[in-house]
């Protein structure tokens, strides 16, 4: 990985506008970095978070100034020249040059992607038709809201965090739902079992029809070319008014891999988020990166990762000491239901429940031997955060004590 710095007062140049490039140029101004700051994003729109566009703004709930990274004045106020509504079209990393969709060329001293990812595409038939939406920008949040209305069919390809979030939400507008998910079980790549059962059952109760072992072979349209059906591999076709595809997201790399930075299932960085590249860094949702506690580089899509990436960024351009990694944490809303997770529950071989599952007010820790890897809770804030502490410390727990509630859990934290 690349290790000099730019030269200070400079150029910084940071494509993607999300919270980690948003972030990247936040910090930059806030530890007294003096040169120019330019934030490119492809989006013709200020920055703003995209966790609520499965929730709340979904919802309609949240306004367009609450879902905002930064109030709008913030970049002028903070000389961060924004640059919103203009892809990049051509990048030198020798010549440190990047060129904008409108043909002017910026130098830089360092240069940063933000740029995230993008969902993967259904490639069966119908897969165009008109009503068939992915969740990924504001614009595919107001698409879906229209649809999603009182007494609309949605049926949801893909039984993923953002799949349950979107069925939730159509739940509470009114909407009837159909979760068709391929795997065995809900969450099957990203939760533990036990989670996952109390989620499919959250929902079954409130009426949300969640088919697995779901094969989607094709979608079918009406006369106006709407999607009016989507058809699996036994036969079953559920009728539809709108279809949302939530089956994953994929590295946005071509800018990384056009300035010849190392990729595999995403741009690899080290601690500091250096790239191969000289002078050149990477954050966010785009990125595969180390981690303490977990061996291999991991692809985070996460909030709290690309922040803490940002300052790891920073910190190392303006050559302050970068700081250990936290441990990774993600967060889910879903009807009343606080959902957080800390730490990766696939590297756990078994988990140990907390708590009322009943109640819905519970944690389920996830163990690699005696150590705890991972914990995941439900409107059970300080079980997550001492779930932490367990993961961050390497210790050794005693698995019974841990499932006893008797047991105060700040007895096991050394």
């Amino acid at each position: 990985m690349n290790s000099t710095q730019p030269t200070h007062p400079g150029r910084i140049v940071i494509i993607g506008a999300g919270h980690g490039g948003t972030n990247v140029a936040a910090l930059l101004r806030q530890h007294g970095y003096e040169g120019e700051v330019i934030l490119v994003g492809d989006e013709d729109t200020w920055p703003y978070q995209r966790p609520p566009l499965s929730k709340d703004y979904l919802k309609g709930v949240m306004s367009e100034d609450e879902l905002l990274i930064k109030p709008k004045d913030f970049y002028a106020d903070q000389r961060i020249d924004a640059r919103f509504g203009n892809a990049v079209e051509a990048l030198d990393a020798k010549a440190r040059t990047v060129t904008l969709g409108g043909g002017e060329t910026l130098t830089y001293d360092a240069l940063v992607f933000a740029t995230g990812a993008a969902p993967r595409v259904l490639t069966i038939d119908g897969a165009a038709l008109d009503g068939v939406h992915y969740l990924r920008n504001h614009d595919d949040a107001l698409r879906i809201a229209a649809e999603t209305v009182a007494g609309a069919r949605i049926a949801i390809v893909g039984g993923g965090y953002v799949g349950l979030e979107v069925a939730a939400s159509a739940h509470h507008l009114g909407a009837s739902v159909v979760v068709l998910e391929r795997e065995d079980r809900a969450l099957a790549r990203v939760a533990g079992a036990d989670l996952a059962g109390f989620l499919a059952g959250y929902h079954a109760a409130r009426g949300t029809e969640i088919c697995t072992g779901a094969d989607v072979v094709r979608l079918e349209g009406d006369a106006s070319g709407k999607v009016a059906a989507v058809v699996l591999g036994d036969g079953t076709r559920h009728e539809c008014d709108a279809v949302l595809v939530g089956v994953g997201a994929i590295p946005r790399t071509g800018l990384a891999e056009l300035a010849g930075v190392a990729c595999d299932g995403g741009v690899l960085v080290d601690d500091c988020g250096r790239t191969s590249v000289e002078g050149v860094y990477a954050v966010g949702d785009v990125t595969r990166r180390p981690l303490d506690h977990f061996p291999g580089r991991h692809r985070l899509e996460s909030i709290p990762s690309a922040v803490e990436q940002a300052k790891q960024v920073v910190a190392h351009v303006l050559g302050e000491p970068v700081r250990a990694h936290e441990v990774p944490w993600f967060w889910s809303d879903q009807y009343d239901l606080k959902i957080k997770i800390a730490g990766l529950v696939g590297f756990a071989d078994r988990a140990v429940v907390r708590g009322d599952v009943a109640a819905g007010k519970f944690a389920v820790f996830h163990l690699a031997g005696d150590a705890v890897v991972a914990v995941e809770t439900v409107n059970s804030a300080p079980d997550f955060m001492v779930g932490k502490k367990l993961i961050a410390s390497s210790g050794h727990v005693d698995a019974v004590q841990l499932g006893d509630p008797s047991v105060p859990l700040r007895d096991l934290v050394s």
